[in-house]
C-alpha cells in the first residue's frame, strides 16, 4: 500500500516536471515570437500599377501587422481580398525581420470602353476579360472603332466583327514583344489599324507582314520623337519596302 502511494507520487512529481518544462518551452516561443519576429524593413517586387508603399499598406493592414510571423502565416493560410489588376500576391520572409512581397499583376494587353456599363474592359493574350474597372490604367492601350455590347469576366470578348479579335491580339502582343505599346489601337470601317503614339500615327494596314511592319517600326520610331504627324505601314510588303511618313500642317 505505502509502495502504490510513493509509485503515484513518483508519476505525479514526473508529470508536473514535464508539464514545467513544456510551459517553459511555451513561454519561451511565445516571447521569441513577441521579441524576434517584428517587421523592420519591407520588400516588394513585381508591381507596376501600385506603388510599393501601396503594396505595403495592403499586405500590412492590421494591428498585428508589426509581426512578420503573423503577416506570414495570415497570407499563407488565409484567402485575401481580391485587389483590382491583381493576380496574386504571395508574402515570405527573407529573415524574422524583413517581409518579401512578390507581387503578380494580371496580364493586359488593351482594354474596350464596354457603354453598357462603363466601363473599360481588359483582356489578356488569349483575349480572356480579367478585369473590368472605370479606371484607364497607363500603359494599356485603349481599343476603339470596333463593337463589344457585354463582357463576362474571365470569358473571351465576344466582339461582333469576324476575325478582329486574333488579329487584336497578334497585334497587341508583337507590339508588346517590341516595347511599341501604344495609346490607342484604333479600328477604321474597314477594319485597319492606326496606333496613336502621342504626336505619332502609324497605319498599319492589314495583317500580313504584321511583325516585318512592326520591325521596320520600332528602326523608324526614335527618329520620330517630337514631331506629328503619319507613319503609313499599309503599303509595306517585302518587294515594296518604300514608307511614307507625312507632317501635320
Amino acid at each position: 500500500m505505502i509502495r502504490e502511494q510513493r509509485k503515484r507520487k513518483k508519476r505525479r512529481k514526473i508529470g508536473l516536471f514535464i508539464f514545467l518544462i513544456f510551459l517553459l518551452l511555451a513561454v519561451v516561443a511565445v516571447l521569441v515570437v513577441w521579441k524576434v519576429f517584428t517587421v523592420k524593413e519591407v520588400r516588394v517586387e513585381g508591381n507596376k500599377l501600385y506603388s510599393s508603399e501601396q503594396i505595403e499598406e495592403l499586405v500590412l493592414n492590421d494591428e498585428y501587422s508589426w509581426n512578420s510571423l503573423y503577416v506570414l502565416a495570415k497570407y499563407n493560410f488565409t484567402q485575401m481580398e481580391a485587389v483590382p489588376f491583381l493576380d496574386t500576391i504571395e508574402v515570405t520572409l527573407d529573415d524574422p525581420h524583413t517581409v518579401h512581397i512578390s507581387v503578380y499583376e494580371k496580364g493586359m494587353l488593351g482594354c474596350l470602353y464596354i457603354e453598357a456599363i462603363g466601363q473599360y474592359a481588359y483582356f489578356d493574350k488569349d483575349g480572356f476579360v480579367v478585369e473590368t474597372s472605370t479606371e484607364e490604367i497607363a500603359g494599356v492601350p485603349k481599343v476603339t472603332g470596333i463593337d463589344c455590347q457585354e463582357v463576362v469576366i474571365y470569358e473571351k470578348l465576344p466582339l461582333e466583327q469576324k476575325g478582329v479579335l486574333e488579329n487584336l491580339l497578334n497585334l497587341t502582343q508583337i507590339l508588346k514583344k517590341y516595347d511599341l505599346v501604344p495609346q490607342e489601337i484604333h479600328y477604321d470601317e474597314s477594319l485597319q489599324p492606326t496606333l496613336t503614339y502621342y504626336g505619332t500615327r502609324v497605319v498599319v494596314g492589314s495583317d500580313e507582314y504584321l511583325t516585318q511592319k512592326v520591325v521596320r517600326m520600332a528602326a523608324i520610331m526614335p527618329e520620330l520623337a517630337g514631331l506629328y504627324g503619319t507613319l503609313y505601314l499599309d503599303s509595306w510588303t517585302p518587294e515594296t519596302t518604300d514608307i511614307i511618313y507625312k507632317r501635320d500642317e
